[in-house]
């Protein structure tokens, strides 16, 4: 059987959707695909589910019997050996909870984050005192002081993202709760916020406040992320985190909704340009 790993890559979900199509198209059901590989139906399920890594013999054997022209099963087999790589946060594996995992891959592979938090600064934005303060609070579940110092680099290495050739679009809405709170103290602050001003100078970050005196907005349930990608075999997803897991929602109804959501909380907030004047406002109280 095709070994199990904590989550899949992006490739791996694309090319799972992709051997799910290919098997329909050619008129075959689970369990006849099984049959040619000398499997249980489950097996099958978990290679087109992304649950399980891609078996690069399983995978010559299925495009052949699902008719695919030679050519197109040795550029997918090739796909597949590329999605079969380790993520580079795979070194992290010891302090990365699987639910996680599959957030920085998604992360890694989007072409536009749009985002809503309620209680911190967010994560591609955080200093390292700032993440390090937050992740001292417990927030993780893990507090030695090893543990923390892991997840205090991991999370500055997703932040190479935003300064990639190829970055992400990152559009972010913050409630003004989130800078108020005080983490590490004034001077973590301070950076903190410094560090959030120099982020609005990057052209593919947007950056918005929402402020107390604008009262209540359709996003007070609770943070979430909602990714787009350029990959058109991958569609929307919406992520959302509780307090020992997170959940992954791509019905296009759930994902609607909450860009519906977050559609109505950007018009609400301050702008752009506003959200400047309060960064920097905030920044002179402390």
């Amino acid at each position: 059987m095709s070994e199990p790993r904590s989550a899949p890559t992006v490739g791996q979900v694309v090319l799972g959707r992709r051997l799910l199509e290919l098997r329909e198209r050619a008129g075959l059901k689970r369990e006849e695909a099984a049959h040619v590989l000398h499997v249980a139906p489950a097996t099958v399920r978990r290679m087109e589910m992304a649950e399980v890594s891609l078996k690069i013999p399983y995978l010559q054997v299925l495009l052949k019997s699902y008719g695919v022209p030679d050519d197109e099963a040795e550029l997918f087999v090739r796909l597949a050996e590329d999605a079969n790589r380790p993520g580079w946060w795979q070194r992290f594996h010891d302090i990365l909870p699987g639910w996680f995992s599959m957030y920085v891959s998604l992360e890694e592979a989007a072409s536009l984050i749009r985002s809503y938090e309620p209680h911190f600064v967010p994560g591609l934005l955080q200093t390292e005192d700032y993440a390090r303060g937050v992740l001292k609070s417990g927030a993780i579940g893990q507090t030695s002081p090893d543990d923390i110092e892991r997840h205090v680099a991991l999370r500055m290495r997703r932040q190479d993202l935003l300064t990639r050739p190829d970055a992400p679009r990152v559009w972010a809405v913050m409630d003004e709760t989130a800078l108020r709170r005080p983490v590490g103290g004034p001077e973590v602050m301070r950076r903190q916020i410094d560090k959030l001003l120099e982020a609005t100078k990057l052209p593919n970050v947007t950056l918005q406040v929402a402020p107390f005196a604008d009262g209540p907005h359709p996003g007070t349930y609770g943070p979430f992320v909602l990714f787009r990608f350029a990959m058109s075999e991958l569609p929307d997803m919406v992520y959302s985190e509780y307090l020992t897991g997170a959940v992954y929602l791509d019905a296009r109804s759930e994902v609607a909704s909450h860009l519906e959501v977050m559609d109505r909380m950007a018009a609400q907030a301050a702008t752009a340009q506003r959200t400047k004047e309060i960064l920097r406002d905030l920044r002179k109280e402390l």
